[in-house]
């Protein structure tokens, strides 16, 4: 079992580096050098996506809906007229029952959303602000529902980290911790109190 120093200093490594010069942190460690692909050569396969949104935002989530299409996705969308804490939870039930395998919400900052979503058992939900963290929240923490704020991301922006979301697999890049990281997240699923 990896001690929490050692996983940050790993994951510190591994993350700074994988996208810029090809190296994960097993590879430092074990003086090898291994490559991590980028998300546009990942992405292999088209997944069934559902994408919530309120009215507020119905022009960014219109976009997403476009982009994705286009990418060769199957995409349900939900109706634009319900509040995000109704259109999340269609969202959240579809990743429940299977019929979807990923999920795009979307509200003013994306913080409604993650939290309505992350209620929802075997929902793991992540607001991010950045392309980094919609990549890491896969590969650290294997969401399946990513949020977004349509008062903080640009469209073309919030386009390139729905592809690294649906792209990135869980533990890529940090192969060196996947044991733990696997270990984590059941353990993670089970605080339900």
């Amino acid at each position: 079992m990896m001690d929490r120093r050692s996983f940050l200093q790993s994951a510190v490594a591994a993350s700074a580096l994988p996208l810029v010069i090809g190296k994960t942190a097993s590879a430092f460690a074990h003086d090898t050098i291994a490559t991590t692909p980028t998300p546009t050569t990942t992405m292999t396969s088209t997944l069934k996506v559902v994408i919530a949104g309120d009215p507020f935002v119905l022009s960014f989530k219109d976009s997403l809906v476009a982009h994705l299409k286009g990418k060769g996705h199957e995409v349900v969308d939900v109706d634009n007229a319900l509040p995000y804490y109704e259109s999340a939870q269609v969202a959240c039930n579809m990743l429940q029952n299977g019929t979807a395998d990923r999920a795009i919400l979307i509200c003013g900052t994306g913080m409604g959303m993650s939290v309505i979503a992350n209620r929802f058992k075997g929902v793991v939900a992540s607001v991010v602000e950045s392309v980094y963290a919609a990549g890491m929240c896969r590969t650290i923490n294997n969401a399946n529902a990513l949020c977004l704020g349509a008062m903080i991301w640009g469209e073309m922006m919030a386009a390139e980290a729905v592809d690294v979301f649906l792209a990135r697999q869980f533990t890529e890049g940090l192969e060196g911790l996947a044991d733990y990281l696997r270990e984590t997240e059941v353990k993670v699923e089970a605080i339900r109190p």
